[in-house]
């Protein structure tokens, strides 16, 4: 299984219609959703998909329409996550309309190559390859630390604060993890 750890972006246009797709990272689903909201308010349709690996192991999936003729738009996008073996991950595309129909196979098609090129942006990595390590801290680099995590697309795990310090554990690729830890270290 693959997840995304950096976002990826992809346009299609066609017959007048623009597809904008973005793909995320599952934890940034809720936020991003809302901020495509507010930053297409003109948009036709604003299309997700997305699969969620749960801690009992099962893979939530879940995807819509959003107005679209039923499964032209939301299970195309899904099937692109599910076909890349990908969990922990979201898609979204925005359409505008061009004022001219596509059809139901222009619209499975534009959607797919949308999501594709987003999804070819986006930095995936194999989740056997992801790495968790705690990193202790004090108080004073917490704010340092997060930082850093969000510029090297790190997931923060966990947080514990204890007496004098706080052990976050990370998770990401090993070697940005060391590097981090030496950069917060200093």
């Amino acid at each position: 299984m693959y997840t995304v750890i950096k976002e990826g972006y992809g346009e299609y246009e066609v017959k007048k219609s623009k597809f904008i797709s973005y793909v995320v990272p599952y934890e940034n689903f809720e936020g991003k959703l809302e901020h495509l909201k507010t930053e297409h308010p003109k948009a036709r349709h604003i299309v997700w998909a997305y699969r969620h690996l749960q801690e009992d192991q099962q893979i939530d999936e879940n995807c819509t329409d959003d107005g679209e003729p039923k499964n032209t738009s939301g299970k195309p996008t899904l099937n692109i996550l599910y076909h890349n073996d990908i969990i922990n991950t979201a898609v979204f595309t925005v359409r505008y309309f061009g004022g001219i129909l596509l059809g139901t196979g222009g619209l499975v098609k534009a959607y797919t190559e949308s999501a594709n090129r987003a999804l070819n942006d986006a930095t995936v990595i194999d989740t056997a390859k992801l790495y968790k390590k705690p990193v202790k801290i004090g108080y004073d680099k917490i704010n340092h630390l997060e930082y850093l995590a969000g510029i090297y697309y790190l997931k923060i795990v966990k947080r514990e604060f204890l007496g004098t310090y706080v052990i976050f554990t990370l998770q990401g690729q090993k070697e940005v993890i060391d590097r981090l830890e030496m950069e917060v270290g200093k």
